[in-house]
């Protein structure tokens, strides 16, 4: 999951993010609170040229999971820099199996076993977002996809078939041509 930034079938839990964003969250001093679900938006930007271009618009990829390997390296924010409530760190810990994949992790299928039910940490969402990394809502898609490409390079490879359909999924979407 995504505490990773984490991704339609496979959640993604939101407390993984990049060494480049880990002072974001750190210095995040406001108390968070669990979000309200609410739609994202796109928005078009008109560039020098005058030309509009689309925004990249984040989506989960199936197949991906990514966001499930909870036990990560260095270079991710921990539990305990991300929450500020100890229920969620703990809730959160509860959930990393010995292999350090969730334990919801279906790795046969690639999908979350409590995908309808998950934490709200393991969706990614606007308001998510903005509680435990301060990310503005018109930020949104490009922190997810950011984070989402970081995180698919670390468990997959730069290399991966994941990677690959995340990039086409994110440059093909409905919303964002």
């Amino acid at each position: 999951m995504f505490p990773s930034l984490a991704l339609a079938t496979a959640p993604m839990a939101l407390t993984i993010i990049s060494a480049r964003r880990r002072s974001q969250v750190t210095q995040l001093y406001a108390k968070k609170t669990k979000p309200e679900k609410k739609r994202a938006t796109t928005t078009s930007t008109s560039g020098f040229s005058g030309r509009t271009s689309k925004e990249l618009t984040w989506q989960c990829i199936e197949g991906c999971g990514a966001c499930c390997k909870l036990a990560k390296d260095f270079a991710f924010a921990t539990p305990d820099e991300i929450f500020d409530d100890p229920d969620d760190v703990e809730l959160y810990r509860s959930m990393i199996g010995d292999d350090g994949w969730c334990i919801n992790y279906d790795k046969a299928t690639r999908k979350c076993s409590i995908y309808a039910d998950r934490p709200y940490f393991c969706r990614v969402e606007p308001e998510v977002f903005k509680t435990l990394y301060g990310i503005e809502e018109k930020k949104f898609n490009k922190e997810a996809c950011s984070c989402c490409i970081d995180t698919i390079k670390t468990i997959h490879g730069p290399d991966s078939k994941e990677l690959d359909n995340f990039n086409r999924a994110i440059r093909s979407s409905p919303s964002s041509s």
